[in-house]
This record gives structure tokens, C-alpha cells and sequence, in this order.
């Protein structure tokens, strides 16, 4: 079942959201050439020890980091470690936090010094099909309607929509039902958009293939042939007045 959320639980959400978002801008600004993906989970976790915040990710099935680092053709899950970023990269820095034992979950993706024509499209993509899909929040009927915007607007653009891993409702756990692909299937239409949803929308885009495989550290998704991937999410709320992003500054 999709449990809904009260007024009161998603305040403590949006304050949880609003660490995610520092988190997010302090991982930005470090991300340089020379700089490791360790370097970028050491300051995201000063953010959690600054804000009183625990990390969803730490430990989550044993992952070792409070951020994902994906560069690249990395998809998603990247551990964070001794890849050192170079100028041109692209790398998505996915995270979360907890407080009072309510999750918020986000991710960007961003570009390290100047990237060139091509990366910047498909992160400009990757965007684009997130506020498709926080329209149909507002406009549509159901979550066949949010997947179909980010596919829609992803394909028109030329890019592929990774169909191995979808958003999720988020809550009292980082992961809640119902999935949420970034296509519109029959099994969408199921959840009706209602007030009091709190969801994880997170497109995930590529530049070339949309198939995908699994590094040997079980954790590391890679494209397959090896072209760019894009990845961005936020954590909404609908409320009576429409859907409201929990993980903005």
C-alpha cells in the first residue's frame, strides 16, 4: 500500500530534504579536476554532522558511502572512492538524509570545469524530464502519467530512458512502494495522484544504449557500450496546492 504523509510529517521531510540540497552544493562546488569522489562523500558528510542529519545511504545494504558517485557512463551507485575527476567529466551525486526518522532522497548531476556541447544536452534532458514529470504531478491522473512524461520528453530529445532502476515512494524508509518507472506502463495507472503522496522522481538518461550491468563490487551500473548517463532527482510532495519539491535549498 502507498501510504500518505500528514501535513506535519512533511515538514520533517522538507527539513530533511533541505540537508539533501546542501549536501548537493557543497558536492558542486568540490567537484574539480584533481579532486576524488572520497573527497566529495567527506564534505557531504560534514554537511550531516553539521545539521544533526543521519545518512539513508551509509550502510543501506552495505554501501560504504553517504553519497552515490556516478561519473560518466557510470549510471548509478558509483562508490565513492579514488576515481580522480577530470576536466569534462559529468558525474551524478546521489544522497540522502534522515531526521526525526523521516528520509529525503535527490540526485544531480553536474559537470566538473567546462564540459562540452554534448554532455551539457544530456544533463539539460535529464532536467527537462524531471519538471515534465513534476507537471503531470499537478496535471495528471496517475504515476502512468509521470513515467510517461519523463519518457516522452527524454526520447523526443534524442536520449535513452534506463529502464532497469525507477523512482520510489519515500517515507519512514528511503524506499516505500510504489515504483515509479520513467515509462508509462499499465501497473501505473494503479496509483492515483492524491494529496499526501511523497515521492522519489528520478530520470535516468543516456546517451547512447539504454542497457545497463553490474560492476563486480555488486554495486556499480555501468552503461553497456560505454556512452553517458545522466541522473537527476528530487523528493516532491502533493499537497492540496499542488506538487511541492522537499529537496530544494
Amino acid at each position: 500500500m502507498t501510504a500518505r504523509k500528514s501535513a506535519a510529517q512533511i515538514r520533517t521531510m522538507r527539513r530533511a530534504g533541505r540537508v539533501v540540497a546542501e549536501m548537493h552544493e557543497v558536492c558542486a562546488r568540490a567537484a574539480r579536476p584533481g579532486v576524488t569522489t572520497a573527497a566529495l562523500d567527506r564534505v557531504a558528510r560534514d554537511v550531516l554532522a553539521r545539521r544533526g542529519a543521519r545518512s539513508n545511504f551509509l550502510g543501506y545494504h552495505g554501501f560504504p558511502g553517504v553519497i552515490c558517485a556516478s561519473p560518466n557512463n557510470v549510471v548509478v551507485h558509483g562508490i565513492p572512492g579514488e576515481i580522480v575527476l577530470e576536466a569534462g567529466d559529468i558525474i551524478s551525486i546521489d544522497c540522502g538524509a534522515i531526521i526525526d526518522g523521516w528520509h529525503a532522497d535527490a540526485a544531480i548531476t553536474v559537470g566538473v570545469d567546462a564540459i562540452d556541447a554534448a554532455a551539457q544536452q544530456l544533463i539539460d534532458a535529464a532536467k527537462a524530464s524531471l519538471a515534465a514529470a513534476i507537471v503531470a504531478l499537478s496535471d495528471g491522473k496517475n504515476l502512468a502519467d509521470v513515467g510517461g512524461a519523463v519518457e516522452a520528453t527524454a526520447t523526443a530529445a534524442g536520449y535513452a530512458v534506463v529502464r532497469d532502476y525507477v523512482g520510489h515512494g519515500i517515507g519512514t524508509a528511503m524506499h516505500e512502494p510504489p515504483d515509479i518507472p520513467n515509462y508509462r506502463t499499465a501497473r501505473g495507472r494503479r496509483t492515483r495522484l492524491a494529496p499526501g503522496l511523497v515521492l522519489a522522481i528520478e530520470p535516468i538518461i543516456t546517451a547512447g544504449d539504454p542497457d545497463t550491468a553490474m560492476l563486480d563490487d555488486d554495486w556499480t551500473v555501468v552503461t553497456v557500450d560505454g556512452s553517458r548517463a545522466a541522473h537527476v532527482e528530487h523528493t516532491i510532495a502533493l499537497t492540496e496546492d499542488g506538487p511541492e519539491i522537499l529537496t530544494l535549498p
